[in-house]
């Protein structure tokens, strides 16, 4: 049974009624405010006792927690595939979440200065929500505020809040790079490594994001066609956050392997193989990724 937020008493007793708890009577109103309980019923979906008389029912209400449904955001995630999870299970609708998220003046009034858009700041966690959360932009709120929770715990130090925003750029191309905990550290040192020498970081996440509507297969024309994400072709980081980091990510990020390693290549199993120079990784390269033509990056 579900009370709806706003629902006034007489309301509610019909929706009692409807789910077989009480008889359809204003009597259950005039009882519940005789009681003292008609400003204590909270909204919410309840899983009630039937067979109870009108003032147990009361008093089960009111002592009542609304039930909580377990949605997971997994780690990595765009703001448009977030928006699609909830969209899925009722919470929200999913082009409302996509535009507030990128709604300059809503992004500023939660605090986060003159950003593009929220990706990057929707933390993934399991959240347990009750009916009475509903909405695009409690959604947004509540996420932001985890992530600024998470950010407190892994970056207590000022001088790392002054470079948030770099620091979650780099977490979420680490978070698209590997699925495996135990490398992201690593990766995220060879983009350290790329960055302080001037290298391109040659991230193909990257070059993806800035694609619209990709199909799934990367080419060399996406390779070497400019866009403020595609770091083939520019140096230095992308415009902006690419996927929406998870705690481990943004460690990584924060906390970079101290490693010589300037390339990787996958192995086809999920993890990577890291090399020191061209020469090792190209090697790396034939060895793994035989089909797929060299390149002079990371593979």
């Amino acid at each position: 049974m579900t009370i709806a937020r706003g629902t006034p008493l007489k309301e509610m007793s019909k929706v009692l009624a409807g789910a077989g708890l009480v008889e359809e009577d204003v009597r259950f109103a005039v009882l519940a405010r005789l009681l003292g309980y008609s400003g204590r019923i909270r909204a919410g979906e309840f899983k009630l006792a039937t067979g109870m008389n009108p003032l147990q029912v009361l008093r089960q209400l009111v002592a009542a927690r609304p039930v909580q449904h377990s949605v997971t955001i997994p780690e990595g995630l765009r703001v448009h595939e977030i928006g699609r999870i909830f969209a899925h299970g009722g919470w929200c609708d999913e082009e409302q979440f996509r535009q507030l998220a990128h709604d300059k003046a809503f992004v500023t009034g939660l605090g986060f200065g003159d950003l593009d858009s929220l990706e990057g700041y929707l933390f993934p966690d399991t959240y347990h929500l009750t009916r009475d959360i509903h909405g695009a932009e409690e959604l947004i709120i509540m996420m932001t505020r985890r992530f600024r929770e998470v950010w407190t715990e892994v970056a207590p130090a000022p001088a790392a809040t002054a470079r948030q925003h770099e620091v979650v750029i780099l977490a979420s191309i680490v978070e698209k790079e590997t699925g495996r905990g135990e490398e992201r550290a690593v990766i995220a040192g060879v983009f350290h490594n790329r960055l302080k020498s001037g290298m391109r970081l040659q991230s193909d996440p990257t070059v993806i994001y800035g694609i619209a509507g990709f199909s799934g297969n990367i080419t060399k024309k996406h390779l070497q066609t400019p866009s403020r994400y595609n770091t083939y072709t520019l140096t230095g980081l992308p415009a902006g956050p690419i996927s929406n980091p998870g705690r481990s990510a943004l460690e990584a990020a924060l906390h970079p392997a101290a490693t010589d390693y300037l390339y990787f290549v996958g192995r086809n199993d999920g993890t990577h193989q890291f090399s020191r120079t061209l020469e090792e990784h190209n090697q790396a390269v034939r060895k793994y990724q035989r089909k797929k033509p060299e390149k002079n990056g990371k593979g």
